[in-house]
């Protein structure tokens, strides 16, 4: 997978502190030097989903490229407001938020208020050269808001749900209302990137003159490893991850169970929890699958490695996504991968050789592709073991971080 990105020079951190202007490496725009990188997002492990995990991986990976990194994230339940993790420091400002799996447009503001008054003031101590938005909004009028006041360049980090167009069944209504505002934050932001070559389409018809990067999302190969040996014996077990909701069409997966043939014998485990759980519960009891059918709400971040590998299957029927870390993750836990054939989804499973791709709110053919892979566990292990060794190959969250660490670097060179 290529990139605008590529062309960028490599990131090597040397020294100790921030450089100044009489460094040859700031003069020239390079980004080979210790960065102060300000990541922003209003969700943070154990509360949201991908776009937390993927900031906390940045995060950890350009610490441990060197740079000094301060994560920005809202409070919840009794977690501690400030800590270190990972050699990155973490922030959690005030904020309402009552659900771990969703948030309302009014707590939104409660956090873009906290960090509209926060960042700034914590520039005194921090001095960030660079801050990354993770979604346009909340966090793009904060970051917006730094520059104006301390002259700090941000980048925005679409993640799906901030760019208009994307799940229109949910959110047409909210993209009309904050076009406007979005589309005033990528004009003022040194980048905007996407997460996948979709997303990225999706936003340039939005972008006017605005340039559109791509970045993808990675994974930790280290951590999502698969199973040392397999159970041949028993039901096949199917996994899905993610939040329960309408966009991830698990009302689509119950009706395809439902029309397996008779004696297939498989169990789904749902990890994640949302607003459909009592929907689909009853779907499933009406459907006759409630019996192989369980939910494991959610796991924290530690959990999720093992979760994969008692897995046989990864079953991914989304409608909507921008680039889904919980089929990386998938992938490089050595399952094969049924998904749909949507953005995001098509740029990383490759059908037929690492895992099979479905037309998205099609039942039917989704028990097709169900139906081949459980009855053929040499496929399952083939299509897994290629799975695997893709992610390995393409996609890291350092070579992630490094891409994001040289355009951070450009930014404060021309700041």
């Amino acid at each position: 997978m290529t990139s605008p990105v590529n062309d960028l020079p490599p990131v090597e951190s040397f020294g100790e502190g921030r450089a100044r202007e009489g460094n040859p490496f700031f003069q020239k725009g390079f980004s080979s030097r210790i960065l102060h990188l300000l990541l922003l997002n209003y969700e943070y492990p154990p509360i949201g989903g991908g776009a937390g995990n993927a900031t906390a991986n940045m995060a950890r990976e350009l610490a441990g490229l060197g740079h000094r990194v301060r994560v920005v994230t809202a409070v919840y339940g009794g977690l501690s407001r400030r800590q270190m993790v990972d050699g990155y420091e973490l922030v959690r400002l005030p904020a309402v938020r009552r659900h771990a799996d969703h948030c309302s447009p009014l707590e939104m503001l409660t956090f873009l208020a906290s960090a509209g008054l926060a960042l700034p003031l914590g520039q005194w101590d921090f001095q960030a050269d660079a801050c990354i938005a993770f979604f346009g909004i909340p966090c793009g009028p904060a970051a917006w808001l730094l520059k104006q006041l301390c002259g700090v360049p941000y980048i925005v980090s679409l993640r799906g749900g901030d760019v208009p167009g994307f799940q229109p069944y949910d959110l047409a209504g909210y993209h009309k209302a904050t076009g406007p505002l979005i589309r005033f934050l990528w004009r003022g932001a040194a980048h905007v990137v996407a997460n996948s070559q979709g997303l990225a389409a999706l936003a340039r018809q939005s972008a006017g003159q605005t340039p559109i990067r791509m970045i993808p999302n990675g994974v930790d190969t280290a951590r999502f490893t698969p199973a040392e040996s397999l159970e041949e014996s028993g039901p096949v077990r199917l996994v899905f991850v993610g939040r329960v909701v309408h966009q991830k069409g698990l009302d689509v997966l119950l009706t395809a169970l439902a029309r397996l043939p008779a004696g297939v014998d498989y169990e789904l485990t749902i990890v994640g929890d949302g607003p459909l759980r009592g929907a689909l519960t009853e779907q499933a009891a009406a459907l006759g699958v409630l019996s192989r059918l369980r939910f494991a709400g959610w796991a924290g971040r530690e959990a999720m490695p093992e979760l994969l590998r008692r897995a046989d299957l990864f079953v991914f029927p989304s409608r909507d996504e921008g680039m889904p870390n919980a089929v990386l993750e998938a992938m490089a836990a050595g399952l094969p991968v049924i998904a749909t054939r949507i953005s995001g989804n098509e740029e990383v499973v490759a059908d037929g050789e690492t895992g099979l791709l479905v037309p998205p709110d099609d039942p039917d053919a989704l028990a097709g592709a169900l139906a081949g892979l459980l009855a053929d566990a040499a496929l399952r292990r083939r299509l897994g073991a290629a799975g695997r060794e893709r992610v390995c190959r393409e996609y890291s969250w350092r070579s992630v971080a490094e891409r994001y660490a040289a355009l951070c670097g450009s930014d404060a060179a021309e700041t």
